[in-house]
């Protein structure tokens, strides 16, 4: 072993002890990593950040762009119209659901596909009066075995077609026959028995209402006559109540008529009540530092039926006219993550409600002011119809309860699915390369006005652009340095008498695992080195291994931090880390018996 080679060897122990240590951002440390290989001038510094403008970076942005566009057309709610009327069998449910969702994830971005069609599970599971975890799990499965279908599907098969030797990389529907093989022998698999080992968190469809009760504490406050806030707006009573803010304003009545989220603009009258929300401590330190005077109040009893239907009727009319009430996930990359809703100040700012916080399955009984949001938390939220949806878009929240389609016009559906259909026949004939015409389809939704130019630069995951981009020069490293030769001559030393079927196993599950703990792209980056050179040493196609790698890197089935699509179920299906692995071991078992002999018979 050389001593740069030690040097990258050294780098890249780290850079996965950080992966999976998972409390700083993958992209910061695929950063970190880079400057260690600019540090120890392991590679040129004109090639040091070669990465951000490597075609295969360029590519993902660009399929996250027409991604969107896809969506805001309206394309893919088309597609998943059909799910209403599946009924209620849980297989045809699930069938259906892995299959649209694995078709969706071959064209767009597969975390996006599955965070349109999560609502409309989570919906069909309550109106089955089954747990939505019987569906998640399977929905998420099918939007990573879908992503192996093509090669816009998902980023690994991206960066492995830029590690193809000669003159080409692999064409748009190269990976189909080995992804499409595993995708179908995976649906049928989740479909007959493998949703039965998911586990049951909650069992009936009263589980909503027992998540989100509305309210340790919900009363009436009146505003007293002579009252100094008669005159003023609610902004000043909430600022002048004091560092305690836990008192959430739901709704203002006034004459007999009640105003859902009020605005914080509001000018209040003498003998107005406001309907608020809170904690019996909170409560009474806003009484005593606003002086106003309790109205009528309800404690919950959730033990009692008479006070579950109270909190349903609670929440009925907490739901009016142009009021939502509505459930959202907090996604990895919101700007929820690490605040507090007192800090964002939520109701000033973007005009909605917090009304509960759950995780893991239980509703958080803290101080909504105090609870530091983490990803995967499930929010209760009330706000106006027509803004609610681009407020949580704009927070990086998902919407799970109560989600119809968003239909586009048929000339935007058409438009987008025009563009996006030329933009393949491009690439299919040769006429133009993938990075190029994706680009001028992202340009052309643009200008069309399917997505608008901030739109865009929000569509693009610039954490995983950074992460690629830092890696790609890192993965260069290994191979310049001599490392990938080196490890393939370990793997070659230790299975050198396997047939190449076996090899392409110990690539593919190797892959595997490791995408299990670190992002799946930077797996792949890491791993096609070293199988180049190992089908180099053992004379085997490059091809060949090359798709092994790729299969694995997707197919992360046994861990919620294995991808983004396994995170975004575990608090919705409210998962624990263990659960993944009760329906994907045997799911990545399959996936590896039915590759294996579709790449050799492809790509052998």
């Amino acid at each position: 072993m050389t001593t740069d080679q030690g040097i990258v060897f050294a780098i890249l122990a780290a850079t996965l002890v950080l992966f999976v240590w998972n409390r700083l951002r993958f992209d910061v440390v695929a950063m970190l990593a880079l400057l260690a290989i600019a540090i120890t001038g392991l590679l040129p510094t004109e090639e040091l950040f070669a990465g951000f403008g490597h075609p295969a970076v360029v590519t993902v942005a660009a399929v996250l762009v027409v991604s969107q566009g896809l969506v805001n057309g309206g394309v893919v709610d088309q597609i998943a119209q059909l799910l209403g009327k599946v009924g209620h069998r849980p297989t045809l449910q699930i069938l259906t659901l892995t299959g649209v969702v694995a078709l969706c994830s071959g064209f767009i971005n597969n975390v996006g596909a599955l965070a349109l069609l999560m609502p409309v599970a989570v919906w069909m599971s309550r109106e089955s009066g089954r747990s939505p975890s019987l569906l998640l799990m399977p929905l998420a499965f099918g939007s990573l075995l879908g992503g192996t279908m093509t090669l816009i599907g998902t980023p690994p098969n991206i960066i492995i077609a830029s590690y193809r030797e000669g003159a080409s990389s692999f064409g748009l529907f190269d990976f189909a026959p080995v992804g499409a093989a595993i995708t179908l022998a995976g649906i049928a698999f989740i479909t007959l028995v493998g949703w039965r080992l998911t586990p049951k968190r909650g069992s009936d469809s009263g589980e909503d209402d027992k998540l989100f009760s509305v309210g340790d504490y919900l009363t009436e406050l009146k505003v007293p006559e002579g009252s100094s806030y008669a005159g003023a707006t609610l902004h000043n009573l909430l600022a002048d109540s004091g560092e305690n803010k836990d008192v959430i304003v739901l709704a203002l009545i006034r004459d007999d008529k009640r105003q859902l989220a009020p605005s914080t603009y509001r000018v209040l009258k003498e003998n107005d009540l406001l309907l608020v929300e809170s904690d019996t401590e909170s409560l009474q330190a806003f009484l005593d530092n606003t002086g106003l005077e309790l109205g009528s109040s309800e404690e919950e009893d959730s033990e009692t039926e008479k006070d579950e239907q109270a909190t349903r009727n609670h929440k009925k009319e907490l739901k009016e006219g142009d009021v939502q009430l509505t459930e959202a996930v907090i996604t990895a990359d919101s700007s929820l993550v690490g605040q507090t809703a007192n800090r964002l100040n939520l109701r000033e700012r973007h005009g909605i409600n917090i009304v509960a916080v759950a995780r893991q399955g239980q509703r958080l009984k803290r101080r909504l002011g105090d609870i530091r949001f983490n990803a995967g938390d499930i929010l209760l939220i009330q706000g106006e119809e027509d803004t609610l949806a681009s407020t949580l878009s704009g927070l990086g929240c998902l919407p799970l309860a109560e989600r119809g389609l968003r239909l586009g016009s048929p000339r935007k559906t058409v438009l987008a699915g025009g563009i996006f259909l030329a933009s393949i026949i491009a690439i299919v004939s040769g006429w133009l390369s993938a990075p190029v015409a994706l680009v001028a389809a992202g340009v052309a939704m643009v200008l069309t006005k399917l997505i608008d130019a901030p739109g865009a630069y929000k569509a693009i995951d610039w954490s995983v652009i950074v992460l690629l981009a830092a890696m790609i020069p890192v993965g260069q490293a290994l191979e310049t340095t001599g490392g990938a030769e080196l490890i393939a001559g370990q793997m070659l030393a230790f299975g050198g008498g396997l047939a190449p079927a076996w090899v392409l196993v110990m690539v593919l599950v190797g892959t595997m695992l490791l995408s299990n703990v670190v992002n799946n792209a930077a797996a792949a980056i890491l791993v096609a080195p070293i199988a180049l050179s190992l089908s180099a040493d053992l004379g085997m196609a490059s091809d060949a291994v090359l798709m092994a790698v790729a299969v694995g890197a997707s197919c992360a089935f046994l861990t919620p931090i294995g991808h983004q699509s396994n995170a975004l179920v575990m608090e919705p299906g409210g998962y624990q880390f263990g659960d993944y692995w009760r329906l994907g071991v045997p799911l990545s078992i399959l996936v590896t018996v039915v590759a294996v002999p579709m790449i050799l018979l492809v790509w052998g």
